[in-house]
């Protein structure tokens, strides 16, 4: 009784305040423990799934460069059409996107399972050109690939996803698909060129398996098995509400205010809107009992963007056309100028080990990159790797001009079977060129969904920009390499200068903009 009438001395209204105060501090301290949403990953096996696919599509891309034009050759072509073959599945990636957009629910199963298939199948046609002495075949082969490589864009999304990736990790995870490609860069063109030198065409040959084909039947039993590690360990990924609503959030909004008082009890007490207290009211992050850190960007847009967002998108874009333009141009171009140049002299297998030296040369930087994107902004990453790769340009272009691309070489045996030591200044020069745009490629997508608004719209958007301007460098750069002789090296190297210059201009045009959280 004597605690019943020290009680009845309040209001109502004030014990209910002290005992939702008291439930406030609760729910602060659980918040306080659950992690940063800024920093959220996805499942570690689905994460490793997916870097797995890039760096496996990436392989299958460059493992035919050191010999498709000996192979082209063979079967009838030119130099020009290895160009082509290189170049061609990127254009039917582009294809693919759209009606593989409008199926995929928001997730990535679909894309993943496409790819695995279009992968067994496009190696399996690649290597029967051969048999069936076919042309035509081989760029059929390439063109189902090019189905496969579809699944670019669905890596690049799944880094940057909002639904499970936080803003301070995109850089990170975009680096880490940088490292996929510096081992499909590497491992592609030297495992291409060790199959051509040792598989060859001699005694345990034929017209099935030979120095040609190879590649593509072990990269064919590859896919095969990591296609039933997709089935086992992959979860996807689908449209589904947002994250901090729950249930009775939901039948909130759904309600009136009036409905809401009415579903209210008298003891409990309720705010203006007519929402409870005690049982619908979670307190806010930004609340003075929350630790304190630096705001974050607004999480609701008009869907509309700024001048200076579209200048940024321009710029972005950009720079994923150029890097894949350059880096594909000298992919298809070094074994076709290193086979026709006398100082040079190169074969298929000392192609493929210049290639995958220099790829596997700047691996190293690529790990250390996974490390410096926490600490360091986007546009000063984009801004290094397009100075360093247009500064090998410029250094490049100066040897051609004299005709000392194979300055300080070595003419003995070993030396020319690894590629490198026959022109140690070109080598530096590809080795620049590899690192500079490798590592400019890498911020397009994570700085690009920074600068957009965080939603799954704004991501599915921004990965496709990205990725068709990643398209388009790839196929209009393995041509222009294929024809680099053609129209002569100066020319060549010329125009890839005045692209990265226009960029850079576009950057320094926008720099203000381009600025973006780190990480």
């Amino acid at each position: 009784m004597a605690s019943a009438t020290v009680r009845s001395k309040f209001p109502p209204s004030t014990y209910a305040v002290d005992e939702d105060n008291s439930a406030s501090e609760n729910v602060n301290q659980v918040l306080s423990s659950v992690d940063d949403p800024e920093l959220k990953l996805p499942k570690r096996s689905s994460l490793v799934i997916i870097l797995l696919a890039n760096a496996l599509l990436q392989i299958s891309f460059f493992i035919i460069v050191s010999s498709s034009n000996e192979y082209a050759l063979h079967l009838g072509g030119t130099s020009t059409f290895s160009g082509v073959v290189i170049g061609i599945p990127t254009v039917f990636s582009g294809l693919t996107l759209i009606p593989l957009m409008k199926y995929d629910r928001g997730g990535y199963g679909l894309a993943l399972n496409i790819s695995c298939a279009a992968s067994i199948s496009g190696m399996v046609l690649y290597a029967c050109a051969y048999k069936a002495n076919w042309l035509y075949l081989i760029l059929l082969g390439r063109i189902t690939s090019g189905v496969g490589f579809a699944m670019w864009m669905y890596c690049k999304r799944f880094c940057s996803d909002p639904r499970i990736v936080g803003i301070r990790r995109r850089t990170t995870l975009a680096s880490w698909l940088m490292v996929g490609n510096g081992v499909g860069m590497g491992l592609g063109p030297l495992f291409g060129g060790i199959f051509y030198r040792y598989v060859g065409f001699g005694k345990g040959t034929g017209n099935v398996w030979n120095g040609f084909t190879s590649p593509a039947w072990v990269l064919a039993g590859l896919w095969a098995v990591y296609w039933v590690a997709v089935r086992i360990w992959f979860e996807d990924v689908f449209e589904k509400p947002s994250v901090e609503s729950d249930p009775e959030e939901i039948e909130l909004e759904d309600k009136t205010p009036v409905q809401l008082m009415d579903n209210t009890s008298n003891d409990d007490p309720v705010n203006a809107s007519g929402t409870s207290f005690r049982h619908h009211v979670r307190p806010s992050p930004s609340s003075s009992t929350m630790p304190s850190r630096s705001p974050s960007p607004p999480t609701e847009h008009s869907g509309k963007l700024e001048l200076g967002q579209w200048a940024s998108v321009v710029c972005i874009c950009w720079f994923a056309m150029a890097s894949f333009f350059i880096l594909g141009a000298w992919e298809a171009n070094i074994p076709v100028y290193g086979s026709v140049d006398p100082h040079l002299n190169f074969t298929p297998f000392s192609a493929g080990n210049f290639l995958g030296i220099g790829a596997l040369a700047c691996f190293p930087f690529f790990v250390l990159n996974v490390f410096l994107a926490r600490r360091v902004q986007d546009r000063y990453t984009l801004m290094f790797g397009a100075g360093l790769g247009g500064a090998a340009l410029i250094v490049f272009l100066v040897l051609v001009s004299l005709d000392k691309t194979a300055s300080g070489g070595s003419s003995n045996w070993i030396s020319s079977q690894i590629g490198v030591g026959t022109a140690p200044a070109f080598f530096i020069c590809w080795f620049a060129v590899a690192l500079g745009f490798n590592v400019a490629s890498t911020v397009t997508m994570s700085l690009l969904s920074k600068q957009l608004p965080p939603t799954v719209k704004w991501n599915g958007m921004s990965s496709v920009m990205v990725q068709y301007s990643n398209y388009l460098g790839r196929v209009t750069g393995a041509v222009w390499g294929g024809a680099g002789v053609s129209v002569g090296m100066s020319r060549y190297v010329g125009l890839e200068i005045a692209i990265t210059g226009i960029g850079m201009a576009l950057a320094s045009s926008v720099w203000k903009h381009l600025k973006a959280k780190t990480g």
